[in-house]
């Protein structure tokens, strides 16, 4: 599979359809890789005109992975506190704005998963003129007091 060089990492990703027709971005979410996205789906998303784009975040799959960094207290960042952590959700969008770029796309449709919504959300914010539209599936704001089952 290709890689590409973006925001300071390498970006290990994979393509259906023609590069000619609209991009639909495919963001996993936390610890998957992209082959969380199944290639049938993909292929008939791509059967459908769009040109597909899935890749592993940085620390999962064949993407750059922060070895050195600490593993983070997942109750304490759940809880808002990110001092331990060495990258944020800013940093992925900024990691997926830089992949779209790499690849020469000007904007894309976007579909994001779970920790994937989230990073969704924050191209929202960070990059909103690489979206053309966005779909988060089975994700939160990010803040605790929100998002939970009744």
């Amino acid at each position: 599979m290709p890689r590409c060089h973006a925001n300071g990492i390498e970006i290990e990703y994979d393509t259906f359809g023609s590069p000619a027709d609209p991009a639909m971005l495919l963001i996993m979410g936390l610890s998957m890789q992209l082959t969380g996205w199944d290639p049938e789906l993909c292929e008939k998303i791509a059967a459908r005109g769009f040109h597909v784009i899935r890749f592993d975040n940085r620390d999962a799959g064949l993407s750059t992975h922060m070895d050195a960094a600490p593993v983070p207290n997942l109750g304490a960042v759940m809880s808002g506190d990110a001092s331990e952590v060495r990258y944020l959700l800013a940093d992925l969008a900024d990691d997926t704005a830089g992949l779209l770029k790499a690849l020469g796309i000007q904007a894309a449709h976007a579909v994001g998963a779970s920790m994937g919504g989230m990073i969704l959300q924050e191209m929202l914010i960070r990059h909103p003129g690489l979206l053309l539209s966005a779909c988060s599936i089975m994700s939160t704001t990010g803040d605790p007091a929100v998002g939970h089952p009744s």
